[in-house]
């Protein structure tokens, strides 16, 4: 496919755009991508650095988690270090361990670039090594509901949830026995 603008390289970039629901799609090479500024890097390269620092950029038009455009003029400072979170955006990482609670407010637009749209880690556990984690992760949530249902005094559904809980724990119980029994050392 050659190049929209000039229309003699072939195109080596295939950008696309959505703005407001409007899809627009360019397929250019690289001298118009960096004449157009769709290519902004480096003429050294485009390092990872500059990639993550590149991803905290987020306050070009996006609004901040309070719900209002971030206010350039009032700098937030860690009081342990005294990083700014400017400093933090061009250098990508913190100064310590306080800089996490000072610039926690600022954060979740960054994970959310980073983290397509997630803000939480949902890890997953191998089966093998995860053992009953799954079961008395669902455990808990069975539990908790049992409690909300109580105070709510939702009684039948409560019996409903207190079923499943026995029922889980006896899940729970008959692994570990099982998994006990599997864990036999061999001696001569």
């Amino acid at each position: 496919m050659e190049c929209q603008e000039c229309h003699q390289r072939p195109a080596t970039l295939h950008y696309t755009q959505v703005i407001n629901g409007h899809k627009t799609e360019v397929q250019i090479c690289e001298a118009c991508a960096k004449e157009k500024g769709y290519l902004t890097y480096p003429e050294e390269g485009y390092s990872l650095h500059n990639l993550l620092t590149g991803l905290f950029n987020f306050e070009s038009g996006n609004i901040g988690s309070a719900g209002t455009h971030l206010d350039k003029g009032k700098e937030t400072q860690c009081s342990k270090c005294g990083l700014t979170f400017s400093e933090f955006k061009q250098i990508g990482k913190f100064g310590c361990g306080e800089c996490y609670h000072t610039f926690s407010a600022n954060l979740n637009p960054i994970f959310r670039r980073v983290h397509s749209g997630n803000t939480e880690h949902r890890g997953k556990i191998p089966k093998r090594k995860g053992g009953n984690l799954h079961l008395k992760k669902q455990l808990a949530t069975y539990k908790q509901e049992l409690q909300d249902l109580i105070i709510n005094e939702e009684f039948e559904r409560a019996a409903v949830i207190r079923d499943k809980i026995k029922e889980l724990e006896a899940n729970i119980n008959r692994k570990e026995e099982r998994d006990s029994g599997d864990t036999s050392t061999f001696h001569e």
